[in-house]
């Protein structure tokens, strides 16, 4: 793969992801009242659940997928640097990618099953006691520390990353900005469970606008390259 396929296949897969990402969440906004609903009780949140069981499943499907796919953008991604910055882009986005993947898998591998036993009315008391705290414990261990707080944390750092090792190159100040200002408001996402007020709303808008900050990224690869690379050695400059 010459080093122009490896650019706009990171761009493609950058894109794609980007826009999954945000449909799946727009999706599971309408059908399961997403990100909100996690604040709820357990069983409310069981109930909304299976009350749209198989479009919940397949928008968390898709968002997982959208997730997944930051790992080989990454990699494509950092193979455009040279020197030690380079390999920072690549190991933070795969690892953002495999924590994200594993928090949102539950929802389509776990979940479904703990929801079930957790509202039979065949099962006692016991049973449905179990998997509701079966349900908390996933909730809170694989959702909010892994696919959340390691999920938030890589993402920023992962942004930064990118920015630091693009250089002057593609990092023009309006794109930097732009860039530290998504990942500073997702990171904020870690404050969530704490109870800071305005935590939850900094990660949404921090949402929106690292998204945007990645399309733009993504439009900056498709670009021609210049004659000459950087003399740091990163991406070429462009005319944008």
């Amino acid at each position: 793969m010459t080093r122009s396929t490896e650019r706009r296949t990171a761009a493609g897969i950058l894109i794609v992801a980007t826009v999954a990402a945000n449909a799946a969440f727009v999706g599971l906004g309408s059908t399961f009242e997403y990100p909100d609903v996690l604040q709820k009780p357990t069983p409310e949140i069981l109930q909304l659940f299976l009350s749209a069981q198989a479009s919940t499943m397949a928008w968390f499907a898709i968002l997982a997928l959208g997730a997944a796919m930051l790992a080989p953008a990454s990699v494509l991604l950092a193979r455009q640097f040279k020197g030690a910055t380079a390999r920072w882009p690549a190991r933070l986005g795969v690892a953002a990618a495999i924590v994200q993947v594993i928090g949102l898998s539950r929802w389509f591998l776990i979940i479904p099953g703990l929801a079930a036993r957790a509202t039979d009315g065949t099962a006692t008391a016991s049973q449905r006691a179990a998997a509701s705290s079966s349900f908390e414990t996933a909730h809170r261990v694989l959702g909010s520390i892994v696919g959340e707080t390691l999920g938030y944390t890589l993402t920023a750092a992962w942004t930064v990353a990118v920015l630091i090792a693009v250089g002057p190159a593609l990092a023009r100040l309006w794109f930097k900005a732009l860039g530290f200002a998504g990942a500073t408001l997702i990171f904020l996402g870690v404050l969530v469970p704490l109870g800071l007020p305005g935590a939850d709303t900094a990660n949404f808008i921090g949402y929106i606008v690292w998204s945007v900050w990645v399309l733009m990224l993504a439009v900056k690869l498709l670009l021609p390259e210049g004659p000459q690379r950087a003399a740091t050695g990163t991406l070429a400059p462009s005319s944008t």
